[in-house]
């Protein structure tokens, strides 16, 4: 961890009470700031609540007042809350900083940093480079951190310059940074996500471009260009731009062609040895090849952990197979490009499980996937409607409604034939029914363990 003074005495408000913002509060007590932590929630149920009072941080549970920006040097915000809540807009009316834990995390950190995002592909890309990294390394390690479940500034204080710290940083994060600058920054794909919090696109994909904003001429950003708007947004940036293309029309970068996946002309593997399935796939594949191979990594490594890795869990994660089905859980999958990609990976029949919270948005955009891949739905939550509505348009055989993810589980089962697929992937956000998407798939998980009275693979 870098000893830095630019905390020292500094009046700093942290602004959610998460795993982040409890570790941002503890590692701002360490570097001298005076702290304060506050929450909606109660003070019972902050993780660590006492730990911190201990250590000198004031707690401001129940309630969020305007008038904790009151002689305020900086705001740590939690990256989900958005900017249009009182508080942030006292703090921004009266030009006080504010950023997120990430920020923190890289200032701090004595690793150099690898930073990925994009609206799809994030964690499964972030993962592989780690992986990879991790397979060539003599000295060190390579650790994920951020918005993959693993608090940024926890991994940062215990990296050395011989570590590598592997980002995974979402558009929430990305509008929190001020120096955050990553020698390798990568952009897996940019859709039209999270615009609830967002507004608009143009919104969405200026946060995206903030992961190369600090980026100069020797640094490196590997970007997707199979979308001609991709590869016109890399004209942003001041980094050397290394090309991901699944259609090798871009032999300056990471390829697919002939079957085969390259980086600047040197064949490293046939593209049907990569473990993961699908198209997609293979572009996180491809993503994760050029940053590795930036990074100094030797194609043995890479190859190995291509040919190895079978995926992150709640990202099309393969289940358990019963009485000749085949079960995956992507509840990650809280957009409708998600579903689709999820879908275009298999080339069996899939029942699909499907729904979740209602972001004002209709699925006409899934019914060519839903045509061509599957051919029965059981639809839930607030979406379950909308999405049973794009299924009739796709003349899907079967379509049923349940109550809950529970029901959905066993009523799937039903509509299965052997030799199909029973996949979650539910092209919706999961707070309608769950606190997050990792409740919903560990939820699926032990539902399809208890229906078949397997245990998970």
């Amino acid at each position: 961890m870098k000893q830095i003074n630019a905390y020292q005495n500094k009046r700093v408000l942290v602004f959610g009470a998460g795993m982040s913002g409890v570790n941002a509060a503890k590692l701002l007590v360490k570097l001298g700031a005076q702290v304060t932590l506050t929450d909606q929630k109660p003070a019972n149920e902050i993780p660590e609540v006492v730990a911190l009072q201990q250590l000198g941080v004031k707690i401001v549970a129940g309630s969020s007042p305007v008038s904790l920006v009151a002689n305020l040097d900086l705001m740590v915000k939690n990256p989900g809350i958005p900017y249009d809540v009182p508080l942030v807009q006292a703090a921004q009316e009266q030009q006080i900083p504010i950023i997120c834990e990430v920020e923190l995390a890289y200032e701090i950190s004595a690793a150099p940093v690898i930073g990925v995002t994009g609206s799809n592909g994030k964690t499964t890309t972030t993962t592989l480079i780690a992986e990879m990294l991790n397979a060539d390394k003599h000295h060190g390690h390579a650790y994920v951190a951020g918005n993959i479940g693993v608090p940024a500034t926890k991994i940062a204080e215990k990296v050395t310059a011989e570590d590598q710290l592997v980002m995974e940083l979402s558009s929430f994060m990305l509008l929190g940074i001020t120096k955050l600058h990553p020698h390798i920054a990568v952009i897996t794909n940019i859709f039209s996500n999270h615009l609830d919090y967002h507004k608009t696109r143009e919104n969405y994909v200026n946060a995206k471009l903030q992961i190369t904003k600090n980026q100069t001429q020797s640094d490196y950003l590997v970007i997707n260009f199979e979308k001609k708007e991709w590869s016109q947004l890399s004209q942003q940036s001041q980094a050397q731009v290394v090309p991901v293309s699944v259609s090798g029309r871009y032999e300056d970068g990471a390829y697919q062609k002939q079957g085969g996946l390259y980086f600047r002309d040197e064949y490293l593997l046939d593209a049907d040895e990569v473990r993961l399935p699908g198209q997609y796939n293979l572009e996180n594949a491809l993503a994760a090849i050029a940053a590795a191979k930036l990074a100094g990594v030797e194609n043995a490594a890479i190859v190995k952990v291509l040919r190895t890795f079978g995926g992150v869990r709640h990202r099309n994660q393969y289940v358990l197979t019963a009485q000749q089905r085949m079960f995956y859980n992507d509840s990650k999958a809280t957009d409708i490009e998600a579903t689709e990609m999820a879908l275009s990976s298999f080339k069996k029949p899939v029942v699909l499980i499907a729904g979740g919270l209602d972001r004002g948005y209709t699925f006409e955009k899934l019914e060519p996937a839903l045509r061509q891949h599957v051919v029965a739905m059981v639809v839930f939550g607030e979406t379950a409607e909308l999405l049973a509505t794009a299924g009739q348009h796709a003349q899907v055989g079967h379509i049923k409604h349940v109550a809950n993810l529970d029901e959905a589980v066993v009523k799937a089962y039903e509509l299965s034939k052997p030799g199909e697929i029973i996949l979650l992937s539910p092209a919706s956000a999961s707070w309608d029914q769950f606190t997050n998407f990792e409740e919903r798939g560990n939820r699926f998980v032990a539902d399809v363990s208890k229906l078949t009275g397997k245990k998970e693979e």
